[in-house]
């Protein structure tokens, strides 16, 4: 948020401020997906596993590539923060921050979820949303954000509440360490920003700060993602519950979601690859 302004505007600021704006990444360039192979082979999967993540709770499952997965609202409004690993190399994980620079800063139908350098290749593509009907609202607020990190408990503390566990970083790390069998201090490094899964948020008009509200979700919505390569998936069920009022702490209404993982037909990924890393040769040097 910027201070109220100190110095004097110059004689040509209106000018300065009317400069056109550039997209930083368009992204026509972009490796594509083959979106008519994916909604074939999305229209006759067989459901081969179910898990539950436990209201301000974490589970990690693994999915294989060539997997579909849905995260699904089962009982009430909920949201839920979610981490991607490279299955063999957890160094490789989600990278929000790249995907907001590419896809916006709240995703949807088509988009995808990019990995760390030095890798920078999609591990998973939304290939469904129940909630794409929402759109932008009034206030500028949209669902499923990459602009939000993950609750946790320094920030926590650094605003003087009193020690909370359940925050989703801490979720995650927990979910995390019991999957892999590390140490939760080798474990918490590799917990890193997540997609706010049903999250409603967006920046206040005024002073541009990041809010929340009431998320839309209901029961039976779910989005669905196409794994891209083999995976730990760790989803957290927020402590905030919709996150309409708060988050961190025990006080709102929180609620189950379920991690559903589906095979599509044999045959119908006929032609499809794994991506490969991005192909910079690691140089660093002119």
């Amino acid at each position: 948020m910027k201070p109220e302004a100190r110095t004097p505007a110059p004689i040509d600021a209106r000018d300065r401020r009317h400069a056109e704006p550039v997209l930083v990444y368009p992204t026509k360039t972009l490796p594509s997906h083959d979106s008519a192979m994916l909604d074939r082979a999305r229209a006759a999967l067989t459901k081969v596993s179910e898990t539950t993540v436990a209201p301000r709770d974490a589970r990690t499952v693994r999915i294989n590539a060539g997997q579909f997965f849905r995260i699904l609202s089962v009982e009430g409004a909920q949201v839920g923060d979610l981490n991607l690993w490279n299955a063999h190399d957890l160094s490789e994980r989600f990278y929000s921050g790249k995907t907001r620079a590419l896809h916006g800063t709240h995703l949807g139908l088509g988009d995808r979820m990019w990995s760390t350098f030095p890798n920078l290749r999609p591990m998973a593509t939304i290939t469904w949303d129940t909630l794409d009907w929402y759109g932008w609202d009034a206030d500028g607020g949209g669902v499923h954000d990459v602009i939000g990190t993950r609750c946790d408990p320094y920030t926590n503390g650094l605003l003087g509440h009193d020690p909370y566990h359940h925050c989703c970083h801490s979720n995650l790390t927990r979910s995390l360490a019991a999957a892999t069998g590390m140490p939760l201090n080798e474990a918490e490094p590799l917990v890193h920003d997540v997609l706010n899964v049903f999250m409603c948020t967006g920046f206040s008009l005024d002073t541009h700060q990041y809010f929340m509200k009431a998320s839309p979700v209901r029961p039976g919505d779910y989005l669905e993602f196409f794994a891209e390569i083999d995976l730990l998936v760790g989803l957290s069920t927020c402590p905030g519950g919709d996150c309409g009022t708060k988050h961190s702490s025990d006080t709102a209404a929180c609620h189950p979601l379920v991690i559903e993982v589906f095979d599509p037909a044999p045959g119908a990924l006929q032609g499809w690859k794994q991506p490969e890393p991005a192909p910079y040769d690691g140089r660093h040097s002119t």
